[in-house]
């Protein structure tokens, strides 16, 4: 019920209502009116499919357009590039130029050191570098966003693939896993943006995501911990407890060498870094810090012959372009099952993270990028990546600020990162032999600690308290139980959280805004006052079989509550009026739950009054036998109307 700030007495009811009614009785009483025009059921469908799957009417552009034009936008819709590409200048490429090798110098020390993260070996990194920014730079419609491995994506497929294979005691079978999860990670995206089902995504709200990347960050950066030690044997469990066990029972492994090189880079690293965020003009400072911190480290570690006082490296990588892996695709054997679901994660995570990035940067810019033409952009990246021993890719949050910031005015920053890339892992490999491993820890730190914001779950305690429970289970559920079940706790979440919204809607008692025709929550506007002998309840959902249960019992609760409350008046309810301005939408069961309480409240000598049903509603009481049983007294267009007209046979207010 409401607070007391709305109750008045009998007395100053009769006058502001005495007032009211003579308002009232000037007021002209409106038929509700049906939807104009009669579809048939058809043309209703095929208006309904439209609205679900192309909400962006993606065909408009096609309409009386020649057939040589609507080639050229047919051309220009499925490859984005020839859209651009026609306008295309030198001065854009000097842009692109920029910012393009701004962002290779920092894809090419992460490119490896998330193939680590993944338990992959370090030329991956580099292959996962080249070909999916090619490809994506001729489909996908961002002009921002860097493609190339993520931290997220390579966690949990390294810890997904890990559980069932050791990548060192079954390499090949471990690289054969990581490219078939990669394969079907992109038939699932691509999928999801050619049936146009990119909504299912959404499941996975931001609140939960925030928790699951806050703490799959400190994971990550608590197993780096192996690397900045210098620890040979390490757990390989991805929980905060096994790890920090792990840490301390092998405190004579701790290498003083290691630990001075490697807090003394991860130090500067995050100094750089801190630099930049105060600084966004010096963005090139921590974009040019991660292969800075390489190219030192590697001269340090050569010249002083590191790896014979305690400092692992790199070691050998191999020189060349990418070599074909579609050979090494795994579609039959006891671990598909293991490789689609890995691929389906990893898909889900690499697709939120990408699309959120292009949209953050494009509304920055302010032009608009397709959602579901991302989804197919990425998804086929990934499927043709898979075959060109690639792993999953997506685009990376501080690759492609740092690409905003550099200037980047197309996607051919992409194209001149790839070609970094490929320069690199043609001429430059050996350079990377004596690359201390510890560098390639800090770097992931340093990468991965942005993605921790306590700032956004102080926001969500203030705001929401269920969108900061789900951002702490999640949490705390990748902390102490794994990515994996984090990640399961997360889409539960989102998904509970969706239910108990559909399932349990609001609704709320409604009294009338002094000197107005105004009805409002009484919980809401203080001033609101209610209408003797009228109980008003606005819903604030759709009625569905979800929610019609529910909300007959939290109807008749209310009337049982207000005439708990009448009986200390002389005003006793005789009305009750749902405000249905609200309900978007009624299914069968929601018009079985409406005649159902009409017939409850008729036994009790109570009237059912529907007001301001929106046209969907009223088109389905005129198709069901709810029209005969409200059209004559009990179905208005405003709540105001309803009292008018119900006041003025009733005589309630002298």
């Amino acid at each position: 019920m409401v607070g007391g700030s709305n109750r008045v007495t009998d007395k100053d009811l009769e006058s502001q209502f005495s007032l009211h009614q003579q308002n009232l009785e000037q007021m002209e009483i409106h038929k509700v009116a049906l939807p104009q025009g009669n579809q048939s059921t058809w043309k209703s469908l095929k208006q309904r499919f439209g609205e679900v799957f192309f909400p962006d009417d993606p065909l408009h552009q096609f309409k009386n357009q020649t057939f040589f034009k609507k080639l050229v936008l047919g051309l220009q819709y499925l490859f984005p590039i020839f859209h651009w590409g026609s306008e295309y200048s030198l001065d854009l490429l000097k842009s692109d130029a920029i910012s393009g090798l701004t962002i290779a110098s920092l894809a090419i020390p992460q490119g490896i050191s998330y193939a680590k993260l993944a338990n992959l070996p370090p030329i991956i990194g580099l292959y996962s570098s080249f070909v999916p920014p090619l490809i994506y730079s001729v489909l996908g419609s961002s002009r921002d966003l860097a493609v190339g491995p993520v931290s997220i994506a390579s966690l949990v497929m390294g810890s997904m693939l890990r559980d069932a294979v050791s990548p060192e005691q079954q390499p090949m079978l471990y690289l054969q896993l990581a490219f078939t999860a990669t394969f079907f990670a992109g038939v699932f995206q691509a999928s999801l943006g050619f049936l146009r089902l990119g909504f299912i995504v959404d499941f996975l709200s931001k609140p939960t995501l925030i928790g699951f990347m806050g703490g799959a960050a400190i994971i990550v950066s608590l197993q780096q911990l192996k690397g900045l030690l210098g620890i040979v044997h390490f757990t390989t469990k991805m929980q905060f407890i096994p790890v920090m066990t792990s840490v301390f029972q092998h405190r004579h492994e701790w290498a003083w060498q290691t630990i001075v090189m490697g807090t003394s880079f991860l130090l500067f690293l995050l100094i750089t870094r801190h630099i930049s965020m105060r600084r966004p003009k010096l963005f090139w400072v921590s974009a040019a810090a991660p292969l800075s911190c390489v190219i030192l480290s590697t001269i340090v570690s050569f010249a002083f012959k590191a790896q014979h006082h305690g400092i692992t490296v790199i070691g050998h990588l191999q020189k060349g372009v990418n070599p074909p892996s579609g050979n090494m695709l795994y579609f039959h054997g006891s671990f598909l099952g293991l490789a689609i679901k890995t691929g389906i994660v990893t898909g889900i995570l690499s697709l939120t993270e990408g699309i959120a990035v292009g949209r953050t940067f494009a509304s920055l810019k302010n032009y608009q990028i397709d959602g579901n033409k991302e989804m197919m952009a990425i998804g086929i990246m990934n499927m043709a990546g898979s075959c060109a021993s690639c792993y999953v890719t997506t685009g990376s949050f501080s690759r492609s600020a740092v690409n905003y910031n550099a200037g980047s005015k197309t996607a051919v920053s992409n194209i001149v990162m790839a070609s970094a890339v490929l320069v690199t892992m043609l001429f430059l490999m050996p350079l990377f032999y004596y690359t201390p491993n510890v560098i390639l820890s800090a770097i992931i730190i340093t990468a991965v600690i942005g993605l921790i914001d306590f700032g956004a779950a102080i926001r969500l305690w203030k705001v929401d308290k269920l969108d900061f429970l789900a951002f702490t289970s999640a949490f705390f559920g990748v902390l102490f139980i794994s990515v994996q079940g984090g990640l399961a706790i997360a889409i539960g979440i989102s998904v509970f959280k969706i239910l108990i919204q559909v399932t349990r809607p609001n609704t709320v008692v409604k009294g009338v805004i002094p000197g107005s025709h105004s009805y409002r929550s009484l919980g809401q506007y203080k001033e609101a006052s209610r209408v003797p002998h009228f109980l008003i309840l606005g819903i604030e959902s759709p009625i569905y079989f979800a929610n019609s249960t529910y909300l007959q019992e939290r109807i008749l609760r209310w009337i049982r509550e207000e005439e708990e409350t009448a009986q200390k008046s002389q005003y006793p309810i005789k009305y009750v009026i749902l405000d249905m301005a609200a309900v978007s939408g009624i299914d069968t069961s929601g018009l079985d739950t409406l005649m159902e309480l009409k017939k409850i409240l008729g036994k009790k000598s109570l009237e059912l009054v529907l007001a301001n049903p929106v046209a969907a509603v009223a088109e389905k009481l005129y198709k069901s036998e709810a029209w005969e049983l409200f059209s004559s007294e009990g179905l208005y267009m405003t709540v105001a109307e309803a009292i008018a007209a119900i006041s003025s046979v009733e005589k309630f207010y002298p």
